[in-house]
């Protein structure tokens, strides 16, 4: 996304050397502005008559809270079959406490242009709430507009401390190899990403844990990166094509279209599912996980749970259950949401160890 194109709070608490609480309190003449000293205030004001800072109106919208409505800005999320849950969900818990959800499409990838027509569209509507939903786990670049209060789901804000809720990638990889080592396989393979995101990130990161704490010692060879879709999951061959000693008995695919990808080449080397090769998934499909042949074991990416706790913060009900962790580099918080692993037929234990 490119640059904002004004100045912040964050800016002008920069330039004036204190806290964003402090600017907030003084440059929205809050009555705790009184705490701080006469020349404090004056260098807050000074920075934002230099910075050019103008007061962010949907802010005060918000705080003003003149209707029972919910923005929801979704960059992807509801034209994305699988994480459309999130809408439903928010639109579940919106309902059951008596809000509306204004629904705002801003297209992906975002454009800081989209947000802020989108945001002057809810400003029209005097949304009381905001929520930001992503079609995938990502960094999003917050607009200037966007209020403190503002929920990111399915993305995390990249800078100004907002509360982002996300799946808990490392845990779900974690488990999933985990799945795998508890059937006896010591040879598996990672079937990759290769853009680079922050699920890849996190999955790669849970995968090696996995491994480590179940004194398996890592194979370079077994990771491979591939286009994340059913075409990547067929570069999964070269790991077929090792040696019958080298070759994995058990496969972690990053999303479920490439573990489609991956049954393909198995099929083509006459390879059995779970019989010669066991898979576990991500995303868990529709359409996909539970159709392939044999069914396929997957983690559940949270759509729901993560569009019923983002509405549950927006409206300050309470969210002490969810697994809530200080974001130190964004300044703000994150929820991590669990994945679960959803069992079907694709998992046996390897060859050499069944009866």
């Amino acid at each position: 996304m490119a640059a904002r194109s004004r100045p912040t709070l964050k800016d002008v608490a920069r330039v004036a050397g204190v806290s964003i609480t402090a600017v907030s309190e003084v440059l929205n003449m809050r009555a705790t502005a009184d705490r701080f000293p006469a020349s404090t205030r004056q260098r807050i004001e000074q920075a934002a008559r230099d910075l050019g800072y103008q007061p962010n109106e949907m802010a005060r919208a918000l705080r003003r809270r003149t209707s029972r409505s919910i923005g929801f800005l979704s960059a992807g999320a509801i034209t994305t079959p699988y994480a459309v849950d999130i809408l439903a969900a928010a639109q579940q818990v919106a309902s059951e406490n008596g809000h509306l959800l204004v629904v705002v499409d801003v297209g992906y990838p975002v454009s800081a242009v989209a947000l802020e027509q989108a945001m002057d569209s809810l400003l029209q509507h005097q949304v009381s709430s905001l929520v930001v939903a992503c079609n995938y786990h990502q960094y999003v670049e917050p607009s200037a507009s966007l209020p403190s209060s503002t929920v990111f789901v399915n993305g995390r804000a990249s800078s100004d401390g907002y509360r982002s809720i996300v799946p808990d990638e490392r845990r779900a990889a974690y488990n999933a190899v985990t799945e795998l080592l508890s059937h006896g396989h010591r040879r598996i393979a990672f079937l990759d990403d290769n853009t680079g995101t922050i699920a890849s990130r996190l999955r790669h990161d849970g995968y090696l844990a996995a491994l480590a704490d179940h004194g398996v010692t890592h194979d370079p060879r077994l990771h491979v990166l591939a286009d994340s879709m059913t075409r990547g999951g067929v570069r999964g061959e070269e790991l077929l094509d090792l040696p019958a000693s080298e070759r994995p008995t058990g496969l972690f695919c990053f999303n479920d279209h490439m573990a489609m990808g991956l049954y393909r080449a198995a099929r083509r080397r006459g390879l059995r599912i779970p019989g010669d090769l066991s898979v576990v998934g991500f995303d868990d499909q529709e359409y996909i996980a539970s159709e392939l042949d044999p069914p396929l074991t997957t983690m559940r990416l949270p759509h729901a749970e993560m569009g019923r706790l983002a509405i549950e913060a927006v409206l300050d009900l309470d969210t002490t259950y969810a697994d809530w962790q200080s974001e130190v580099q964004e300044g703000g918080s994150v929820a991590l949401v669990d994945c679960p692993i959803v069992r079907r037929d694709s998992v046996a234990g390897p060859p050499g160890l069944r009866a």
